[in-house]
């Protein structure tokens, strides 16, 4: 398909800077058989009992830091850990991150290891296994998107807005937004609706935020995340569907794990691997049922995604609304619930 089909104009008005508070007060677009107008702190008004919801527990490291090649100025954001002191960056001046340079980011030095494409490098930490978390939280800061940290600057409180309250196992360097949303108030309205939740883990990488550069879908390649789903969690997610359960995967990256570790009856195994998977018009859905998520960039392979979720002309016509609505987007944004587009006979 053609990437222009994935286009929409976003004024700059509609971008959130920061989130709603409390959390759950932030506005929800329900996409079910037309649109409906709700509430976050409303969720449990359009689940079932028996429903499972699946957060994504990642949690977002300071994986942005800033310093020096020689006298030029290097920016590089972390997105994907290849051992414990080896990660793949972002580059920014990729040009000036040479095979066999040697980054200083005021006393924490790496080397350039590796040069890939769209300004990717590979660099080796020069620090001890057990302190590498301790180094980036010293010498790094919070990777907020680029269309939130080119507005205004990172500040303490994007410590704690930028995670999940289900955030504990570290190396993402996006968050799971969609989870941004929940507060222990809104877990319990959906206990008591006898609604359950099961956690997995996907490190979000930046690669996320990079724009699709090819005229085609098909042509268009995603960077591999690290993700993990236990064998408890599988069992749950399947018991509960066998017993009529729908699968409500609270975001993107929850659903595209679901999917890479789903086989084609829906079946969902444990998982522990890298998953590059691209869903977009044509896919077709195993493991979810059910998709929450906030509103995303125009021609982002997370539109491409919810267009293949709920249809491409509903999505077109669902993001239209939000805007002239006043809807916020983004990740610090309101919420949408998106129900699958039912196949026409």
């Amino acid at each position: 398909m053609l990437v222009e089909l994935f286009d929409f104009p976003l004024p700059k008005e509609n971008i959130a800077l920061r989130p709603a508070v409390p959390r759950d007060s932030a506005r929800m677009l329900v996409v079910r058989d037309g649109i409906e107008h709700s509430c976050v702190a409303d969720l449990a008004y359009f689940l079932n009992k028996g429903d499972i919801l699946v957060f994504n527990d990642t949690r977002v490291i300071p994986g942005r830091l800033i310093g020096k090649r020689g006298e030029a100025k290097i920016q590089i954001t972390l997105h994907k850990r290849e051992d414990d002191t080896l990660w793949r960056v972002f580059a920014k001046p990729a040009k000036k991150c040479r095979l066999g340079d040697i980054l200083d980011f005021d006393g924490l030095k790496a080397n350039v290891e590796a040069i890939g494409d769209d300004g990717e490098r590979t660099i080796r930490f020069q620090t001890e296994t057990a302190k590498i978390w301790d180094d980036l939280k010293v010498h790094g800061t919070m990777p907020l998107p680029p269309y939130i940290a080119s507005q205004r600057p990172i500040d303490r409180q994007d410590d704690s807005d930028y995670q999940t309250m289900f955030a504990l196992k570290d190396g993402a360097v996006a968050a799971p937004t969609a989870g941004l949303h929940f507060t222990p108030k809104l877990i319990n309205s959906l206990k008591n609706k006898g609604i359950e939740s099961v956690a997995l883990t996907l490190h979000v990488g930046a690669g996320t935020f990079l724009p699709v550069k090819v005229d085609k879908t098909e042509d268009h390649k995603m960077h591999s995340e690290i993700g993990e789903i236990s064998n408890a969690a599988a069992e749950k997610l399947n018991a509960a569907r066998k017993s009529g359960g729908r699968i409500v995967a609270v975001g993107t990256t929850s659903l595209r794990l679901l999917e890479s570790a789903a086989d084609e009856d829906g079946t969902i195994h444990p998982f522990k691997a890298a998953t590059d998977i691209f869903i977009s018009p044509g896919y077709k859905f195993r493991a979810v049922d059910i998709l929450m998520t906030n509103f995303h960039l125009p021609k982002s392979t997370l539109f491409m995604l919810v267009s293949a979720f709920s249809g491409l002309d509903e999505m077109q016509n669902a993001y239209k609304t939000a805007i002239q609505q006043g809807y916020r987007f983004y990740s610090y944004g309101d919420s949408s619930l998106l129900f699958p587009k039912k196949d026409t006979p």
